[in-house]
Protein backbone atom coordinates (compact mmCIF):
# COMPACT_ATOMS: atom_id res chain seq x y z
CA UNK A 1 0.00 0.00 0.00
CA UNK A 2 1.27 3.31 -0.82
CA UNK A 3 0.20 6.58 0.66
CA UNK A 4 0.39 10.02 -1.04
CA UNK A 5 0.01 13.61 0.31
CA UNK A 6 -3.14 15.65 -0.63
CA UNK A 7 -2.82 19.42 -0.60
CA UNK A 8 -5.84 21.28 0.10
CA UNK A 9 -4.35 24.88 -1.87
CA UNK A 10 -3.96 22.67 -5.29
CA UNK A 11 -6.88 20.19 -4.72
CA UNK A 12 -9.11 23.48 -4.39
CA UNK A 13 -7.68 25.30 -7.24
CA UNK A 14 -8.57 22.93 -9.67
CA UNK A 15 -12.69 24.19 -9.63
CA UNK A 16 -14.56 27.38 -9.14
CA UNK A 17 -18.08 26.16 -9.01
CA UNK A 18 -20.18 26.33 -5.99
CA UNK A 19 -22.17 23.68 -3.66
CA UNK A 20 -20.57 21.01 -6.12
CA UNK A 21 -18.20 18.87 -3.51
CA UNK A 22 -15.21 16.79 -5.53
CA UNK A 23 -13.70 13.55 -3.79
CA UNK A 24 -10.33 13.88 -2.92
CA UNK A 25 -9.63 10.76 -0.82
CA UNK A 26 -11.80 7.50 0.87
CA UNK A 27 -10.98 6.44 4.29
CA UNK A 28 -12.99 2.53 4.01
CA UNK A 29 -16.87 3.85 3.27
CA UNK A 30 -15.68 6.86 4.01
CA UNK A 31 -14.99 9.97 1.30
CA UNK A 32 -13.14 13.14 2.17
CA UNK A 33 -14.87 16.03 -0.10
CA UNK A 34 -13.75 19.31 -0.77
CA UNK A 35 -16.08 22.23 -1.68
CA UNK A 36 -16.57 26.11 -1.94
CA UNK A 37 -19.57 27.35 -1.02
CA UNK A 38 -21.10 30.82 -0.94
CA UNK A 39 -24.75 32.12 -1.17
CA UNK A 40 -27.88 29.88 0.78
CA UNK A 41 -28.12 25.66 -0.18
CA UNK A 42 -31.63 24.01 0.59
CA UNK A 43 -33.42 22.79 3.56
CA UNK A 44 -32.29 19.19 3.83
CA UNK A 45 -31.22 16.23 5.65
CA UNK A 46 -29.47 12.86 5.74
CA UNK A 47 -31.38 10.72 7.25
CA UNK A 48 -28.81 7.53 8.02
CA UNK A 49 -25.61 9.42 8.67
CA UNK A 50 -24.30 12.05 9.92
CA UNK A 51 -22.46 14.89 8.52
CA UNK A 52 -18.72 16.76 9.13
CA UNK A 53 -17.88 20.25 8.00
CA UNK A 54 -14.49 21.33 8.56
CA UNK A 55 -13.87 25.23 7.39
CA UNK A 56 -10.43 25.45 5.55
CA UNK A 57 -11.04 29.02 4.88
CA UNK A 58 -13.80 31.79 5.00
CA UNK A 59 -16.80 31.92 6.99
CA UNK A 60 -19.76 30.18 6.94
CA UNK A 61 -23.32 29.34 9.60
CA UNK A 62 -25.20 26.27 8.87
CA UNK A 63 -29.02 26.82 10.04
CA UNK A 64 -31.18 24.82 11.78
CA UNK A 65 -34.82 24.78 12.30
CA UNK A 66 -34.65 26.38 16.37
CA UNK A 67 -31.16 27.61 16.11
CA UNK A 68 -28.04 28.37 13.77
CA UNK A 69 -23.66 28.00 14.39
CA UNK A 70 -21.31 30.36 12.47
CA UNK A 71 -17.76 28.27 11.76
CA UNK A 72 -14.86 30.09 10.88
CA UNK A 73 -11.39 28.37 9.59
CA UNK A 74 -10.45 25.80 11.69
CA UNK A 75 -13.57 24.88 13.07
CA UNK A 76 -15.73 21.76 12.36
CA UNK A 77 -18.88 20.56 13.55
CA UNK A 78 -20.83 17.49 13.13
CA UNK A 79 -24.78 17.52 11.37
CA UNK A 80 -26.38 14.44 13.12
CA UNK A 81 -28.18 12.26 10.91
CA UNK A 82 -31.91 13.35 10.53
CA UNK A 83 -31.51 17.08 11.58
CA UNK A 84 -32.70 19.51 9.09
CA UNK A 85 -29.94 21.94 7.89
CA UNK A 86 -28.93 24.91 5.47
CA UNK A 87 -25.82 25.84 5.35
CA UNK A 88 -25.01 29.38 3.59
CA UNK A 89 -22.02 31.52 3.29
CA UNK A 90 -21.97 35.58 2.26
CA UNK A 91 -18.54 35.28 0.93
CA UNK A 92 -17.14 32.26 -0.68
CA UNK A 93 -15.92 29.54 1.26
CA UNK A 94 -13.71 26.91 1.10
CA UNK A 95 -14.97 22.87 3.12
CA UNK A 96 -13.87 19.94 4.13
CA UNK A 97 -16.92 17.63 4.22
CA UNK A 98 -16.45 13.65 5.72
CA UNK A 99 -19.35 11.65 4.83
CA UNK A 100 -20.08 8.11 3.23
CA UNK A 101 -19.51 7.35 -0.25
CA UNK A 102 -22.96 7.90 -2.41
CA UNK A 103 -24.47 10.51 0.00
CA UNK A 104 -26.73 13.00 -1.76
CA UNK A 105 -25.40 16.51 -1.07
CA UNK A 106 -29.29 17.82 -0.84
CA UNK A 107 -30.18 14.51 1.44
CA UNK A 108 -33.78 13.38 -0.21
CA UNK A 109 -34.42 17.23 -0.85
CA UNK A 110 -33.34 16.81 -4.54
CA UNK A 111 -33.34 20.35 -6.94
CA UNK A 112 -31.07 22.66 -8.98
CA UNK A 113 -28.47 22.26 -6.25
CA UNK A 114 -27.93 18.25 -6.38
CA UNK A 115 -24.51 17.77 -7.07
CA UNK A 116 -23.26 15.14 -9.43
CA UNK A 117 -21.96 12.16 -6.63
CA UNK A 118 -18.79 10.26 -6.84
CA UNK A 119 -16.53 13.12 -8.57
CA UNK A 120 -13.01 12.35 -7.87
CA UNK A 121 -10.16 15.76 -8.54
Amino acid sequence: MSSEVVNFKEKLSLFSEHWSPKVIAQMNDYQLKLVKIQGEFTWHDHPDTDEVFIVISGNMEIEFRDSAISLGPGEMTVVPKGVEHKPKAEQECEVLLIEPKGVVNTGDACGELTAENDIWI
